[in-house]
């Protein structure tokens, strides 16, 4: 290999391959979308290095077999390193937080701002992105508004239940979030494949006494779990269980651990739902183990520091990250005296994600 540069550290941190694949000259790329024009198998599989020339920023790459040349920013390259790529769905990229911690004038939005300033909203997003929820108030009080807010970032997740759903006392409900019995902290939808992401509740009636709503840090739970007890967390993210939910409409299951993590790791999700986790089907002692795993789990997920409880007034919108918080209501009863409704529905973090990005572009990256 010949070189002309000072330092060829920054090239040596990848395989010649892996930059050949990632080149970006126009032969290599579309114009408009950036996707490849060409397959892993168009490449030589002799790729290598013949020349590095640096420049200002920029570092050319010789191949061989070839002979092409790429051209990389520095900036990107060292973007690109291990150590400074974060899956932004991860505990590592989040901040976790206990009841106390929630500033919830920071977390809220008023509407009509909202819905006008860029800058408003992006800081919004972006605090879902990081604590995993946000507030809006003053959206109008009436029936489908969840539908325009969702709109503001993303897209509905449609289900079973429809575009929206109704979560208000029902003669024959279809799901105990539609009586008044208090519901204790819950990942939604766990039977489904893949979980809706994130959740939407608009209230348009609460006048009950009671029905208070609570938000309790997944992440900050299982990590809990994890220093308090290791073998615990270990049990809880390498077994699968299952979840189901059916009615007369739809049959529903799915398998995945209580915990998530990825590949370091790192917390990525959670799923907490007892009313629709399934029989375990293990041997006994895997059994015993899991029981003990997870009532140490639930046990953290209790604790008052850890929940964060607020009221929904008429107009009032919570949005939720449904892979990492746990969502809770108090026992209330619907009468001639008052009433309690909320609309719900589901979307996903991608969307928010990319409203987010989109949102930097054109504020110039405000932070």
């Amino acid at each position: 290999m010949t070189t002309e540069t000072r330092d060829t550290s920054l090239v040596a941190a990848f395989p010649p391959l892996w930059l050949r694949d990632n080149c970006s000259c126009f032969e290599c790329r579309d114009s408009s979308g950036h996707q490849k024009l060409f397959q892993l198998l168009d490449l030589p599989e002799d790729v290598n290095v013949l020349e590095i020339v640096e420049r200002d920023d920029e570092i050319e790459i010789t191949f061989l077999p070839d002979h092409h040349r790429s051209v990389f920013s520095s900036e990107w390259l060292r973007s690109q390193t291990a150590a400074h790529v974060l899956e932004g769905r991860t505990e590592v990229s989040k901040q976790l937080w206990r009841a106390n911690d929630i500033d919830l004038t920071a977390l809220t939005t008023m509407w009509t701002e909202y819905c006008v300033d860029d800058l408003e909203r992006l800081r919004v997003l972006r605090g879902v992105e990081r604590l995993g929820l946000a507030l809006i108030e003053g959206t109008p009080a009436a029936p489908d508004t969840v539908l325009d807010i969702v709109a503001t970032f993303g897209f509905v997740r449609e289900t079973n239940y429809g575009e929206l759903f109704d979560v208000r006392i029902e003669p024959d409900p279809r799901n105990l979030a539609f009586t008044g019995l208090a519901i204790t902290p819950h990942t939604d939808n766990p039977y489904r494949d893949p979980v809706p992401t994130m959740q939407l509740l608009h209230c348009l009636v609460n006048s009950v006494e009671g029905g208070e709503s609570g938000l309790v840090d997944g992440f900050l739970a299982a990590s809990l779990l994890r220093d308090e007890d290791p073998r615990s967390f270990d049990v809880l993210t390498t077994t699968s269980v299952d979840f189901a939910w059916s009615d007369s409409y739809s049959s529903l299951r799915a398998r995945r651990p209580l915990i998530e993590v990825d590949e370091h790791g790192h917390v990525r999700a959670v799923r907490f739902n007892n009313r629709s986790m399934q029989a375990l089907h293990l041997e006994y002692d895997h059994v015993v183990k899991f029981y003990a795993a997870y009532r140490r789990f639930a046990a953290i997920l209790a604790r008052p520091e850890l929940e964060f409880a607020f009221r929904l007034g008429p107009g009032d919108c919570v949005i939720f990250d449904n892979t990492r918080l746990m969502h809770s209501r108090t026992a209330f009863e619907e009468s001639s005296n008052g009433s309690r409704h909320l609309q719900g529905c589901y979307a996903d973090l991608d969307g928010l994600a990319s409203t987010v990005e989109i949102l930097e572009r054109s504020t110039n990256g405000a932070r």
